[in-house]
């Protein structure tokens, strides 16, 4: 039976767990999936941030829980997930990552874990908790990578674009071994000028970085579009990958760069 745009783009009745929900393209998306009809868990180390973005849920009259997770611990993901048995989410997005520069060469084994464990090994495992427990009830997962994986442009960059460009290698291979009952997609954003993107920008006018605001005036260049993105309009595309109107949409890569990566 065909269905109506109203009934695909609806995720009443579903539940979302969403990471770095405490801002930026988490925030978005959490507001997005409330709005669809979502009930969400929201996941961040921001405490404060992620009771902000549940206020703003729950005026879509959503239930909406809160999670301070470190993603770098295991020990917390698997705890999150043993907490998570009576209200088990049929939708995951691993979207918090950590921006952090350093040159190659001063990456040493302590920064290099830590990075990893955050913007890969989490994913990896909240990945593998949402599979276990919905590989026969099937759902959705959503990762999410970077342009940089594909084209790095920002030097201190290389440790998290070895990291960026694993969630891409692994959201494919799930959705190849688990593709029958759960649909697993990357998002790659870029361009989008989140808190954390304002902030670099900020502190690189303030130092003086002729590095850092060489590269955002090269990357601005750059852009088709001839601006940033805004968070929601990221949020947007994670909707239609959450939603039934992505139904045929497996194991694909989907830019939301303004075009950068096309240049």
């Amino acid at each position: 039976m065909r269905k109506n745009i109203s009934e695909l783009i609806t995720l009443r009745g579903r539940r979302a767990l969403i990471t770095g929900a405490a801002s930026g393209i988490g925030r978005a998306t959490a507001l997005r999936f409330a709005e669809a009809g979502a009930d969400l868990e929201l996941v961040d180390i921001n405490e404060s941030g992620l009771m902000e973005t549940k206020r703003l849920a729950e005026k879509f009259e959503v239930e909406a829980n809160v999670h301070r997770v470190d993603l770098s611990r295991k020990a917390e993901i698997d705890a999150l997930w043993e907490g998570l048995k009576n209200r088990e989410p049929d939708i995951l997005v691993n979207n918090a990552g950590v921006y952090w520069f350093k040159d190659f060469t001063e990456v040493d084994e302590s920064f290099y874990g830590k990075a990893m464990a955050i913007n890969l090994h989490s994913v990896f495992w909240m990945c593998r908790h949402f599979v276990e427990r919905r590989k026969d009830k099937g759902g959705v997962i959503i990762n999410v990578s970077s342009i940089e994986a594909f084209l790095p442009f920002a030097k201190g960059l290389v440790h998290y674009d070895a990291a960026k460009l694993g969630v891409v290698a692994l959201t494919r291979a799930i959705a190849r071994e688990h593709g029958r009952r759960i649909r697993a997609n990357v998002l790659v954003p870029g361009g989008i000028e989140t808190e954390g993107v304002k902030k670099l920008k900020k502190e690189a006018i303030m130092k003086f970085d002729t590095g850092k605001i060489g590269i955002s005036f090269h990357f601005n260049a750059r852009l088709p579009m001839g601006r940033f993105g805004k968070p929601d309009e990221v949020a947007r595309v994670m909707l239609f990958l959450a939603s039934d109107m992505a139904s045929y949409v497996n194991g694909a890569i989907i830019p939301v760069d303004g075009g950068f990566l096309s240049t």
